[in-house]
Formats: C-alpha cells, structure tokens, sequence
C-alpha cells in the first residue's frame, strides 16, 4: 500500500516511519536551497513562507511563465543536500519543517535536528526531474525572485510527488550512514587482494 504524507505533517505521521521506506507526498511542496537557507540563518530575515508542518525540496527547478502570467513547472530536479548539511539543524527548529527532500543524505547535525524535533530527510532519485514536475499540480507562489530561478522559494501544490527514499528517520538512523559504514567493510578485503596484485603502483 503506497505511504503518502499530506502537509500539514503532523509528529504522529512519522513515527512509524523508517530509514528506506518509500513515501509520496500531496500538499505543499516548497523549493527551498542555499541562499534561503543562509538569508534566515545566517542573516536572521524571516521567510516568506510558512514552513510549520510543511515540506521543502532542495532543488533548482526550470519554469516557465505562461502568457496568463501563471508560472508553469519544466523540470524539478533534487540538489545535494549535504550543502545545506549546517544550516539545516537550525533550519528545522526554526520553521518547524517536517520533510526535508533532496538528493544523496545528510550528516550528523540534520540527524539531531529531526530527532529533537521530529523530522525525516528523504531522497528523490536523481534523474527524474521532469517526472517530478508532472506531480506538481500548480505553482501557487514565488517569493524571494530576486534570487534568480534556481533559488527562488517556489510554492508547489503537488500530488503524490515521489518516490521519496527515507533517509533519516524520527529515531536517529541515517540510512546512507550505515550504508557507509557497511561498504566499508566488505571494501577492505577487496582493497587488499588489489593491492597484493598491483602494490607495485603508487
């Protein structure tokens, strides 16, 4: 049965929540990268946007704006997290943010934050960027344009906008951590048969 989350997040929609399940989400769905990340925390400006219960994407799309004036999405692609890895901890007590989406993981200091206060990181595939933009049902708002179009704070309505990979969870596991750590280890007798054939290289 497919998991979908509906902003407003509440606490309780994550607690049973998982490192590697797979989620969709419906509702708002805002684009939210570097320099909003920086202009509230490092800066101290208020966003313009209401993040409590909410969701953010770390993305720079593509849009369009069609003759009506509307804003249309072309191609909605994750951003690597890990950029946001030390505003992110702040981020969530901040705004209250509930799902973080973005590609690869997050470290150490995200994964206090959602545990302190009860928020997930999820993967979007890498690739799949005009798929996702078929799950954006309309582009509600854009604010902060100033910015350019990549870090514009894009307000999406979408509809089971997915698949979403969890990979931190309410409960302090950090999937791509422990995936490390685990490739790591059956690394090391590879690397040594290697190295006994070819110790000659430098």
């Amino acid at each position: 049965m497919k998991k979908i989350l509906t902003t407003p997040i509440k606490d309780e929609d994550l607690e049973s929540l998982n490192v590697g399940d797979v989620v969709y989400l419906t509702g708002t769905l805002v684009t939210c990268r570097d320099v909003a990340h920086r202009r509230l925390i490092e800066l101290g400006r208020d966003l313009p946007v209401n993040l409590e219960g909410g969701a953010i994407f770390h993305a720079g799309p593509i849009v369009r704006q069609k003759e009506d004036g509307e804003y249309e999405m072309v191609s909605i692609g994750p951003t690597t997290s890990m950029r946001m890895e030390k505003f992110e901890k702040e981020f969530i007590k901040r705004t209250g943010v509930k799902l973080i989406v973005g590609k690869g993981g997050m470290g150490p200091q995200t994964q206090e934050g959602c545990v302190e206060n009860k928020a997930v990181h999820a993967i979007f595939p890498g690739g799949c960027a005009v798929l996702a933009a078929t799950k954006v049902e309309k582009i509600e708002a854009a604010e902060w344009k100033d910015l350019g179009m990549p870090e514009t704070l894009w307000v999406n309505r979408v509809r089971e906008f997915g698949p979403l990979i969890i990979s931190i969870d309410t409960k302090g596991r950090n999937l791509i951590e422990e995936n490390k750590a685990v490739f790591n280890e059956k690394k090391k007798p590879i690397l040594e048969r290697i190295n006994a054939q070819v110790r000659f290289i430098k």
